[in-house]
Order: C-alpha cells, then sequence, then structure tokens
C-alpha cells in the first residue's frame, strides 16, 4: 500500500479593504516611508475595520472562497485548525467560532498558537490527521488580526503588522505528493525578547495591566532579528540536507515575511535566487500566522504539479521551523 501524504488540494485569502500606508503612519509616529520601507521592506499593510470585527471575520471570507473553489461544502470538513495569537476570545476556540459561522456542522476543531510559525506547526499537526486515516478533509486556517494588539504609539512594532489570513485544505495523496518533512523547533528563553505581557494567567488583566500597555505585542527588535536571521536560514538549510536538496531541486521558497532583510538572508543560505522567493511584505506586512498561506495564495497560479516548495517561519517565544512540501496540483 502507497504511504499516504497530506496534500494541500486547495489555497486561499482574505485581507480587508483598508490600506495603512507609511505616509499615514508618518501623521502617527515618528518615523517616515524611507526609514520603513529601508529596514523592513514594508510599503503598506491592510487592517480590519469595524465594530465587532475580530480574527473570525477575517477567517470566513478566507475559507468560504476556498470552499467554492475546491467545489465542496463546509459539511464536508472534518477538522478546523485555526493558528492564531490574536483569537476572537480566550475561549471559546476561534476555530469554534468559524466553524459555527461557516456551517461546518461535521467539523471539529481548535485553536494553535505558536507565533509567526503557528501556520508551519499547525500543519505539521494537520497531516498527522490525515497519514493516519483519520480525516480526509482538514482545514489550516493561519489568520490574524495584529492591529489588535499593536500599539500605535510605538514606532519600533506599529510598523510592522497587518491583518489577514490564509487557509488551506488538506487531503489524503497516495502518489507522492504533500508534506514531505517537517523540522520544527521551539526555545522558551527567547520569550522576553518578543511577547504580549498582559491578559494572561500570569498578568490578568486589571487597571494597572492597561496602564502599563501590557495589552500590546512587545520586540526587542534587535534581539529577535538576530535570532530569526540565523535560525531560519539555518533550519532551511538543515531540512534541504536532511532531505538531500539542493537549490535546484527547489521550485519555490515560501518564507514568513516579518522583515525583507531576513527574508533576503534565508534565500542566499539556501542558494535561491529572487524570482524563486515568495514576497509579498511589501503589500501586507506582517501578518503573522497568515504570511505563507497567503504567499500560497498569491502564487497559486504559478505553481506547478510536482514543485517542491520550502517553506520556513521564525516567531515569538521563540519558534521557528521549516517544512519540505510537494504541490500537488496544477495551476487552474
Amino acid at each position: 500500500m502507497s504511504k499516504i501524504r497530506a496534500a494541500i488540494t486547495a489555497v486561499n485569502g482574505y485581507v480587508p479593504d483598508y490600506v495603512l500606508t507609511n505616509r499615514e503612519l508618518e501623521t502617527m509616529v515618528d518615523t517616515n516611508d524611507e526609514w520603513i520601507v529601508s529596514r523592513t521592506g514594508i510599503q503598506e499593510r491592510r487592517i480590519l475595520k469595524g465594530e465587532g470585527k475580530a480574527t473570525s471575520d477575517l477567517a470566513v471570507p478566507a475559507i468560504e472562497g476556498l470552499l467554492k473553489k475546491r467545489g465542496i461544502t463546509a459539511k464536508d470538513i472534518e477538522l478546523i485548525i485555526v493558528c492564531t495569537s490574536t483569537p476572537d476570545m480566550m475561549f471559546p476556540a476561534t476555530a469554534n467560532i468559524v466553524a459555527n459561522k461557516i456551517g461546518a456542522t461535521n467539523a471539529w476543531g481548535y485553536d494553535l498558537q505558536a507565533a509567526c510559525s503557528g501556520f508551519l506547526f499547525g500543519l505539521t499537526t494537520a497531516s498527522q490527521f490525515i497519514e493516519s486515516g483519520k480525516h480526509s478533509k482538514v482545514l489550516v486556517v493561519g489568520a490574524d488580526k495584529m492591529s489588535s494588539i499593536v500599539n500605535y504609539e510605538d514606532r519600533n512594532t506599529c510598523i510592522l503588522f497587518g491583518d489577514g489570513c490564509g487557509c488551506v485544505l488538506l487531503e489524503p495523496d497516495t502518489e507522492g505528493y504533500g508534506l514531505q518533512d517537517s523540522i520544527l523547533k521551539t526555545d522558551g528563553a527567547g520569550a522576553e525578547f518578543l511577547n504580549l505581557k498582559g491578559g494572561g494567567s500570569l498578568h490578568p488583566a486589571s487597571h494597572a495591566t492597561v496602564d502599563a500597555k501590557m495589552h500590546f505585542a512587545h520586540q526587542e527588535g534587535r534581539s529577535v532579528f538576530k535570532f530569526a536571521v540565523t535560525n531560519m536560514a539555518d533550519v532551511v538549510a538543515e531540512i534541504m540536507e536532511k532531505n538531500e536538496l539542493t537549490s535546484e531541486d527547489i521550485s519555490w521558497l515560501a518564507p514568513h515575511q516579518a522583515n525583507k532583510r531576513i527574508i533576503d538572508a534565508t534565500a542566499e543560505r539556501a542558494g535561491l535566487p529572487e524570482e524563486k522567493v515568495m514576497v509579498n511584505i511589501q503589500k501586507f506586512g506582517n501578518t503573522t500566522s497568515a504570511t505563507i498561506p497567503m504567499c500560497l495564495w498569491e502564487w497559486e497560479s504559478k505553481l506547478k504539479k510536482g514543485d517542491n516548495i520550502i517553506m520556513a517561519a521564525f516567531g515569538g517565544g521563540f519558534t521557528w521551523g521549516a517544512t519540505y512540501l510537494k504541490w500537488a496540483y496544477d495551476p487552474k
């Protein structure tokens, strides 16, 4: 019997309409377009506006578009994993809220939190349910409303993040396509450099935590950059070596969109030219768990069956990893 692998059979994404440009940020904090672009590569990002709008409102249109493309209904979905650092609420899980909103009455689900590495952690986790034969249709969603935890008075972080969602459908494949391998890593010693201190059991919400701005994302940029640029590049080299892949074997690199300089360093380490690297950070900024599936969504029309794709990410905590995937279908 041929080995069952988890193959991506559909991909879709969604970004809100509102565009927050660098020029607008210049009116909010002491920064400028040239400084932002030269250090991050970001020109603009999308922001989810409107009262009562949450991460699930990014996920629902992305998923509904995916289901339409695949020609199935929400009732066909058996499991939904929502990878997010900005859940609608502490509980219930955003996955449960999403399932209800789309009418996935036959699905169970849960949230997975691994910061910017969330999608890769979720994809690897979801693949186990496919490979074991437990499920045949699993949704992996990367979605974050980062504007809900960004301090727009902090020029070091507010320039980086945007809101968005990317999602994929996993189904069984016995022809050798799909997820081939993953290397995932964590190091809790990095928690002090990139975190959100308020709102958890350590620092429950109070007047004091709000006054101290503990409910906004905190980042020590230099420390995070140093770890990210090294570890993301290293893990890509590691997964290529482990699977005996050369740069010529790789069709595409889909890196987490945190910083253009980190992306460039990772591509250089892998020996990949610019034309093989998916980059949309200039349009969307860092959408955390959504960046990699949003890249797959944007590049879908260029992907061919059998393409070798390396996905790589680095996130707060620290979390990082790389996944080797064989694309399972030709452009439609």
